[in-house]
């Protein structure tokens, strides 16, 4: 449970960021053992729409896979495996693109050594803000994703491009190639596992590269996969995962055009307990963190501070616990406080920790 000044200064920070008053619990609601539904139900919702997603985007992928071979040689020169047990026994932060990084996400220029990973749509507002994520991620195959990096941002698209030459890119090797054209930094590349023959056959005659990132079928999760498997991160902590709208209607912590027409949404339930709005989509993207929360082994800690995520009528479950963001970071720097005292005692500084 967040303190009640942390809740206290949520609501505030929620306001100043709807410029008008809005009524909502801030208080988050009470641990359930078990959801509402099976394990089996969560995992067939996540994966409800795998079908009409791969008839839609095969050639893409394929087309991708095929260009971005010839602009890299071998996809295993560049893979991840090169990055393999790099953070193992550390926790790991993951930053989804949801609306409430507008109120907390401020937070993470001061993490300590804590590593960041980040979805790529996060670009420009942690450049903005002098954060510095250490692993972008991408699963985008569209073009979208170009726009994306410096959408609602303060620099031209130009600037920040130029900047990405001191970042390191985590990205699937069915992204679109012109991605790779204007990324100046570190590239490191995954397969994703697409339970369709032609698309594996396709890429298989092309390169043997079985490096691969599980994803739920959205970024976040390739984030997810990408720090338990690869890095050997645990505790995972999550910020910006809101898989929802915001109360104002917001779908990232910046002006978005999603925000312009939602579309058809359906209600369900935050952490806080109050009802929210949300696509069929995210709504199933937060079904498959929930059915990994509760299969597979780990700590997950929702610091997104809003959202979905475990959240459901009855309660949250167990197997995600809420924190704030700012009592997670402190978890782990708690020892600071404390340390003069001991790289030199002699000094005057007398401090207990508890």
């Amino acid at each position: 449970m967040a303190s009640p000044l942390t809740l206290t200064k949520l609501r505030k920070k929620i306001m100043n960021r709807t410029k008008r008053e809005i009524t909502f619990k801030a208080e988050y609601q009470n641990y359930i053992d078990h959801p509402p539904v099976s394990t089996t139900q969560m995992y067939g919702g996540a994966c409800s729409n795998d079908e009409i997603t791969i008839s839609t985007w095969r050639p893409t992928w394929m087309g991708n896979v095929e260009v971005n071979k010839k602009f890299f040689g071998e996809f295993k020169n560049h893979g991840i495996g090169k990055l393999y047990g790099d953070h193992k026994y550390k926790p790991a932060i993951l930053a989804g693109s949801g609306p409430s990084l507008a109120y907390n996400g401020e937070l993470l220029k001061n993490r300590g050594g804590i590593p960041l990973i980040s979805c790529l749509h996060n670009y420009h507002f942690f450049e903005d803000r002098g954060i510095k994520p250490d692993y972008y991620v991408t699963l985008d195959a569209g073009d979208v994703v170009l726009e994306e990096v410096s959408e609602g941002g303060k620099k031209t698209p130009d600037e920040y491009w130029e900047s990405t030459k001191d970042k390191t890119l985590v990205a699937f090797i069915g992204s679109t190639p012109k991605l790779f054209e204007k990324w100046k930094g570190k590239v490191y590349l995954f397969a994703a596992p697409v339970p369709d023959k032609e698309y594996v056959e396709h890429c298989e005659k092309l390169e043997k590269f079985n490096s691969y990132i599980s994803t739920g079928g959205n970024v976040l999760g390739a984030c997810l996969y990408f720090a338990k498997a690869v890095l050997g991160c645990n505790p995972i902590a999550f910020v910006g995962a809101d898989f929802a709208f915001s109360y104002d209607k917001k779908f990232h912590g910046w002006d978005s055009k999603y925000d312009k027409h939602i579309g058809q949404v359906l209600a369900a339930t935050d952490v806080f307990g109050n009802k929210i709005f949300t696509w069929q989509s995210y709504f199933n993207f937060k079904s498959w963190f929930d059915y990994v929360a509760i299969t597979v082994p780990g700590i997950y800690v929702n610091c997104t501070e809003g959202g979905i995520f475990g959240a459901y009528t009855g309660g949250n479950i167990r197997n995600v616990l809420q924190s704030s963001l700012e009592d997670f970071i402190n978890m782990f720097e708690l020892s600071e406080a404390v340390k003069n005292g001991f790289l030199d005692p002699e000094s005057d500084e007398k401090k207990i920790l508890f």
